[in-house]
């Protein structure tokens, strides 16, 4: 059985002006969607709940996009145009960090599981059963 302790990652995007923390297993299982903004932008979800989250810089730097059902919040940059994080459609109470824009030094394992989003519909009660 794998460790499930969580600790603390510190990340951001890539000029540094948005920073967080995201409270996340050492043991991380990333989700890898193919829908048309997660795959153009190469987002690799790390989902946590809201309370595993802390903004620590950058609020006032941040800029929303919406979509189609507009449940989904995309947050980005306004400086480097990085999307570090975002309010999911699936997870509408958590928050979904961009993996490759966090510090992956304290990380013991990383594995990916593929998600169909572009069949979003047919498939989103697969992805939140793993709550």
């Amino acid at each position: 059985m794998k460790n499930k302790t969580t600790i603390w990652h510190k990340g951001g995007c890539h000029c540094g002006a948005v920073t967080f923390e995201v409270r996340a297993p050492v043991n991380a299982i990333l989700t890898a969607c193919n829908c048309s903004i997660c795959n153009m932008t190469g987002f690799l979800h790390l989902i946590v709940p809201a309370e595993d989250f802390r903004l620590l810089t950058g609020a006032d730097n941040i800029t929303t996009y919406t979509f189609n059902t507009h449940a989904a919040k995309h947050t980005f940059c306004q400086t480097c145009g990085v999307k570090p994080f975002y309010t999911p459609r699936s997870h509408p109470d958590g928050i979904s960090v961009n993996f490759r824009c966090v510090e992956q030094s304290r990380f013991e394992t990383v594995t990916s599981e593929d998600f169909d989003g572009r069949n979003w519909e047919d498939n989103i009660a697969e992805l939140r059963k793993e709550e």
